[in-house]
């Protein structure tokens, strides 16, 4: 039996985590999220959830330190005390600098682009690092004692600069931070047998796209052609179902003795695509 918690299970990677872990009836699921009766409904309609009661939901918002210290208070008395798995999923992904490198945006939008990177930041990194580490008492007391970040291929800079991706740039630079923090988690609990991972769950279909303009999507044709040179067997994004089952075959693959503190890819490496 093993107990974990995901951020964000409202929706996208977050929810097919949900989804995917409650298919064991001996695991523990509890999911994080904003709206609780809202998601709480979107499961009742979900014939692939029917019947199953290994799963909590808990109110916690990712840029509320006090939301976040109430959410694993509460956690804490569901579980005894102690989870095996902090899953970090929840996450903000940009459309303000999907589609444009970071010097147009500071010549045409910089106050817009000061205010979306610091929201990057705000809740990609502070409110990540808020969540370990009010989580990570429960941790140290679980048996599996693994805490996972969910990361991007964007935020490596050889992928960047061999392949010239030079969009969805505070997306990139926010993650790439919360990397090092992991890294930095690492370095202080590693010896402790707490395993931090950054894993990229890949190029995964959620939907981003579907309200963009003809006008946007056209920008994005020079990075589907880098993706196409970088790895020309790619035939496009995942389900999330699929991108749940990549990376948890990454975290079980791997250990805090010889892969703490790392970011890796789906794969396992770094090969992004």
């Amino acid at each position: 039996m093993s107990v974990y918690v995901v951020s964000g299970v409202s929706r996208g990677i977050g929810y097919a985590f949900l989804t995917e872990l409650t298919k064991d009836a001996q695991n523990t699921v509890i999911g994080l999220v904003r709206d609780k009766a809202s998601t709480a409904k979107k499961i009742s309609e979900d014939e692939t959830m029917k019947g199953r009661s290994n799963f909590h939901l808990v109110t916690a918002e990712l840029t509320s330190y006090e939301s976040l210290k109430k959410a694993a208070a509460e956690v804490s008395k569901v579980t005894g005390g102690a989870i095996d798995y902090l899953i970090a999923s929840a996450g903000y992904v940009s459309l303000f600098d999907t589609f444009d490198p970071l010097s147009y945006l500071g010549e045409t939008q910089p106050k817009e682009l000061e205010e979306d990177m610091k929201k990057s930041f705000n809740i990609n990194v502070v409110g990540q690092v808020h969540l370990i580490n009010l989580f990570l008492p429960l941790v140290l007391k679980g048996k599996a004692k693994k805490v996972i970040s969910l990361t991007t291929g964007f935020a490596d800079l050889g992928f960047t600069n061999e392949n010239g991706i030079y969009t969805a740039s505070g997306y990139s630079v926010s993650k790439a931070a919360m990397n090092m923090a992991i890294a930095k988690y690492n370095a202080h609990f590693g010896e402790q047998g707490v395993h931090f991972l950054s894993v990229c769950p890949g190029a995964v279909e959620v939907g981003m796209y579907k309200d963009c303009t003809s006008e946007q999507m056209a920008k994005l044709t020079p990075l589907w052609a880098k993706f196409a040179a970088y790895q020309p067997n790619f035939k496009g994004p995942v389900t999330p179902e699929h991108a749940v089952g990549d990376m948890k075959a990454v975290w079980e693959s791997t250990t805090a003795e010889k892969d703490g503190g790392a970011f890796l890819s789906q794969f396992g490496n770094k090969q992004w695509l």
